[in-house]
């Protein structure tokens, strides 16, 4: 069976910014949605890792999907992150979130207790049945320590409502053997900004971005070369920002180098709730100098 595609090109892991108490800035995240979608960004991705949904209380949390569903109104979808170690909890937020006006969902495997394939299976087909909007799953075992198998990806690909995976694990062979062993049942799109060019070359519908945050535009640029097969032109592009891409992963947990790019650039994102924590001296100098790099301060 072939499924619709929630979206094509970049889809933005859109930051969460924060006041000086560390309570939701509305008023700029109502300037970063008008940004992004400007900026050419294809799906809007509200409260996922980079949008601190970890640390986001159940109301705000409903609160910040409910007012990117308003702000966008419509424009380009929103996809609203609702995964959880808990299913009931999961399915709760999941339902509310589907109240709230999300287009679909981000599911990211459940963390800590480590639950089997048989276990994760039914944990996604629970919500999948539950709910009326595309599901798309979240795979990123460095921060969940477990890895939704190839089987298990065939097996829930099956539901007519879970129809693609974010799969940010890192590995371009492991990225490829998903979209080999699913086919037209499973959209793929990675999570990994620097591995956006050969991920789409492989088939990959896109990405979802943190580096969007602060280059929509060239987000939009390398994923419309991707997708007009010009992968040269987007290699070119990428290379121009890969270490940029680089630093913002590698020189401390996600989202705190992307909410220090945006407040360099004048974004006025705030801070990261706690137990994030401010960068170093040393991390901070190494991120402006590629920023400065990269032509954006």
């Amino acid at each position: 069976m072939t499924k619709n595609t929630i979206f094509t090109g970049c889809g933005v892991a859109i930051a969460t910014p924060m006041n000086a108490d560390l309570s939701v800035n509305y008023d700029v995240f109502a300037n970063l949605i008008e940004e992004q979608i400007t900026g050419g960004s294809k799906a809007l991705i509200v409260c996922g890792t980079t949008g601190e949904a970890s640390t986001l209380g159940d109301d705000e949390h409903v609160q910040c999907i409910r007012f990117a569903v308003e702000k966008t109104n419509g424009r380009i979808p929103v996809i609203a992150g609702t995964g959880s170690n808990d299913t009931a909890y999961m399915l709760s937020l999941s339902q509310n979130a589907e109240k709230a006006g999300a287009d679909a969902l981000l599911l990211m495997t459940p963390y800590y207790n480590k639950s089997s394939q048989r276990g994760l299976i039914a944990n996604f087909t629970t919500i999948a049945d539950a709910t009326n909007i595309p599901i798309m799953l979240y795979n990123i075992p460095g921060r969940t320590c477990v890895n939704i198998e190839i089987e298990t990806f065939v097996e829930l690909a099956k539901h007519p409502r879970i129809v693609a995976v974010k799969e940010a694990g890192g590995c371009i062979n492991y990225l490829s053997r998903i979209i080999e062993a699913c086919g037209d049942n499973l959209d793929v799109y990675i999570g990994d900004d620097a591995l956006t060019v050969p991920a789409m070359s492989l088939g990959a519908k896109g990405v979802v971005s943190v580096a969007a945050n602060i280059v929509p535009t060239v987000m939009r640029d390398i994923c419309k070369a991707c997708l007009d097969n010009d992968f040269k032109s987007a290699g070119v592009l990428q290379l121009k920002y890969l270490n940029l891409f680089m630093d913002l992963l590698k020189l401390d947990v996600n989202p705190v180098p992307i909410k220090t790019a945006m407040n360099f650039m004048g974004k006025n994102v705030g801070g990261c709730r706690m137990p994030l924590y401010e960068m170093d001296k040393s991390s901070l100098a190494t991120l402006e100098n590629s920023l400065k790099s990269a032509g954006l301060l």
